[in-house]
């Protein structure tokens, strides 16, 4: 009865937020011609200018050097500047704010409407014996030495897991460490690490066909976040050991090596892979930008896949699984890991007309999102650089980029925080049928 009444509650309270949102988008929608009247349609024009003249003027600072670099830097803060103050002359500064909590209103309510409704299925999850003989490997340094703050080695051991520290004054083929562990009997490996370890155990782990545990030890844990599990408490992912289940996850593969996240060609492989990177990241990437942007330094690259060919693009990122819709940068996160396709995107910007038409998105001539089973990657030279689950790699060309769909068998606590739903998008047939329902 108590479980009916909190069930009836929860969909009120959906069905009012979805009333909220379509209320909240008219409302938003009407404003500017309520308030400015065709003004409003200058207004608009004047914020899209000045938003094209801070595009072009970032992508002359990013590809000069010395005056015309400072002399674009001024152009972007004085096109903002002067957007701010014909909103300020006109008296109309205040409708930005009030146009910007409207629209968030909307995405916070229409998301709350649509709960657990938005977005794919949940992955399936296998129940499976707790492991008799789990292995795992861990790095004390990763994430700033989180092995040594949660004590996992210490807590590992008491749940009967066989652990090895690494060594980093002295480097190690961890690869050749968990196919060690296999030959001596160990049915589960695991890494507490970066990716860039979990990578290359993972590879081993599937190509054996035994579950794979992450411990979300490492830096950004990209690979744990979208597995669902805690960033904050790395200790949580143990809870695996003894009450987990386990997952098919996709992995992806660039030449002979594994990659659970990304890899990337052009600017940012160049980039990373200068020594002086490491010591001075900001000005080694303001000194060398200019010329990878203009392609006078680093491969001349040539993509295929998809059906599609890009010459000269200046960047290529490729992934296990695409990312989420508006952030095709691999900054943020991947509605799953089991689509069985890789995520592309290539971006080409040969001048600041092309630069500014990149606020179009997706509709970009320079940019270029896509699915594909295999990509292609060549350049004009013998080898090309890439960035391989944040680790600079270089392979011989052409490089060859396959997802191997379902490889991974991964084991994971049953009780996880888990991958949120997608909010990128709102769907909004669904919010007004919601609205319209009666219960």
């Amino acid at each position: 009865m108590g479980g009916s009444a909190a069930g009836h509650r929860g969909s009120t309270a959906r069905r009012w937020a979805a009333r909220l949102t379509l209320a909240a988008a008219v409302t938003a929608a009407a404003f500017p011609l309520v308030v400015a009247g065709v003004k409003s349609l200058e207004l608009a024009a004047v914020a899209l200018a000045g938003l094209a003249v801070t595009a072009a003027g970032l992508w002359w600072a990013f590809s000069r050097r010395g005056v015309t670099r400072t002399l674009a830097v001024a152009l972007a803060i004085a096109a903002q500047a002067a957007v701010i103050g014909f909103f300020l002359s006109v008296g109309l500064l205040w409708t930005v704010f009030v146009l910007a909590a409207l629209w968030a209103v909307v995405y916070l309510a229409g998301w709350t409407a649509l709960g657990d409704t938005i977005g794919r299925a949940a992955p399936a999850e296998y129940p499976t014996p707790p492991p008799a003989r789990p292995f795992l490997i861990m790095n004390p340094r990763s994430g700033g030495g989180k092995v040594g703050r949660f004590r996992l080695k210490e807590q590992a051991e008491a749940l009967g897991a066989q652990v090895v520290l690494l060594d980093p004054a002295h480097p190690q083929d961890v690869a050749a460490i968990a196919h060690n562990a296999l030959t001596d009997g160990a049915d589960l490996l695991g890494v507490a690490g970066g990716d860039g370890t979990q990578a290359l155990v993972a590879g081993v782990a599937a190509q054996h066909g035994v579950p794979f545990m992450v411990i979300s030890a490492g830096t950004r844990n990209h690979f744990a976040l979208d597995l669902g599990l805690d960033r904050a408490d790395p200790s949580t992912c143990l809870q695996a050991l003894t009450d987990g289940v386990e997952l098919r996850v996709d992995l992806g593969r660039i030449g002979e090596r594994t990659f659970v996240n990304n890899v990337s060609f052009g600017a940012y492989a160049e980039v990373v892979q200068s020594p002086a990177y490491r010591d001075d990241k900001i000005r080694t990437i303001l000194g060398l930008l200019p010329d990878i942007l203009t392609h006078h330094l680093g491969s001349r690259l040539d993509f295929y896949g998809g059906g599609k060919r890009i010459t000269s693009p200046q960047g290529v990122l490729v992934s296990n699984n695409p990312y989420r819709v508006g952030d095709p940068a691999g900054l943020g996160r991947r509605d799953g890991l089991d689509a069985g396709v890789l995520g592309v995107v290539s971006i080409k910007v040969d001048n600041a007309v092309q630069a500014a038409d990149l606020l179009r998105g997706k509709h970009s001539a320079g940019l270029t999102v896509m699915t594909a089973r295999e990509v292609v990657v060549d350049a004009d030279g013998l080898e090309v650089q890439a960035g391989v689950d944040g680790e600079s790699l270089s392979f011989p060309t052409p490089v060859r980029c396959v997802i191997r769909p379902g490889a991974l068998r991964v084991r994971v606590p049953r009780n996880r925080p888990g991958v949120p739903r997608p909010k990128s998008r709102l769907d909004w047939r669904r919010l007004r049928d919601l609205a319209l329902s009666r219960g």
